[in-house]
């Protein structure tokens, strides 16, 4: 699930932020109420978000595309944030909390 989430917001970069950006995954250690997990950032240097609200909807898109993309992504991960200006690029950030399995089972 994690490369689907990495694969559609390094594809986002490429498509929507003129290529011009960086993917940068970090190990998380031991959050209160939360433990280990992973966080995915995608940074793009493109024209923004111009609706961040619309863009987590399912079938919203600005370029002719299904618009499942960063809705799946929201679906996949435990958080999702969006940070964007128009004009000044954006940063994606998803996390996912890592659920122990009991192994007693």
């Amino acid at each position: 699930m994690l490369a689907t989430v990495a694969s559609e917001l390094g594809r986002n970069i490429l498509k929507y932020g003129d290529a011009k950006g960086y993917l940068l995954v970090t190990w998380i250690d031991d959050v209160p109420n939360h433990g280990n997990g992973v966080e995915i950032k995608a940074v793009d240097h493109g024209p923004g978000f111009i609706d961040k609200q619309s863009a987590l909807s399912d079938h919203y898109s600005t370029s002719g595309t299904l618009g499942l993309g960063l809705p799946g992504v929201a679906r996949i991960m435990d958080a999702l944030e969006i940070e964007s200006e128009l004009g000044e690029g954006a940063v994606v950030t998803a996390t996912i909390w890592i659920r122990r399995r009991d192994r007693n089972r």
